[in-house]
């Protein structure tokens, strides 16, 4: 792992964009490492593009601003593909994750150019089987994790379910259900 990693998230207002990249800094967090997660928003409306962030690094962070030009893109839903530049500043020794149930080839012709690796996921396939509704940000988590290795899977896994333990305490369904969609997301981008 490079010193600093710097993640943008893409997604819509209630699809969890937001609680992923904070959930992620919780648990880097965890493992030692220093961390910033951030929203920027525009309009507050369910529905509406918002954008996260997360660095990532062995070293403490100075910089506090934006991320212009990320290592990873994570992109819970597809539709912003036709709105917004999502690969702009994306490196291209980094990588896009998209959450879509089209083929890596439909995704590519839509990057603008993009020559990193390209990433798909379902995320709302393994969400509904995990967790019986929509909820995109664990599956997108977890693959954002697998994909920029910015810790072990099962360090991962770990700190996930205390988080979880801690925060649902009274609904173990809900527990089980996210620790599900997220071993399906790590197997599933293997």
């Amino acid at each position: 792992m490079k010193d600093t990693i710097e993640i943008r998230w893409h997604g819509r207002g209630g699809q969890g964009a937001k609680t992923a990249a904070l959930l992620l800094a919780d648990v880097a967090f965890k493992t030692g490492k220093y961390v910033q997660g951030f929203p920027e928003y525009g309009p507050e409306r369910m529905g509406a593009p918002i954008t996260a962030y997360n660095r990532v690094s062995a070293n403490p962070i100075t910089i506090h601003s934006n991320i212009y030009y990320p290592d990873y893109v994570a992109v819970v839903d597809d539709s912003l593909l036709e709105t917004i530049d999502v690969t702009h500043g994306l490196k291209p020794e980094g990588a896009i994750i998209v959450n879509t149930r089209k083929s890596k080839e439909e995704i590519t012709a839509m990057l603008n150019g993009y020559q990193g690796e390209v990433y798909t996921i379902d995320a709302k396939d393994i969400s509904v089987k995990a967790l019986g509704k929509n909820y995109p940000n664990s599956p997108m988590l977890a693959a954002v994790v697998a994909v920029t290795g910015v810790m072990e899977p099962e360090v991962f896994l770990k700190e996930m379910r205390a988080s979880f333990e801690h925060k649902f305490a009274k609904k173990p369904e809900v527990i089980d259900g996210n620790m599900k969609a997220l071993q399906m997301t790590l197997d599933a981008v293997k």
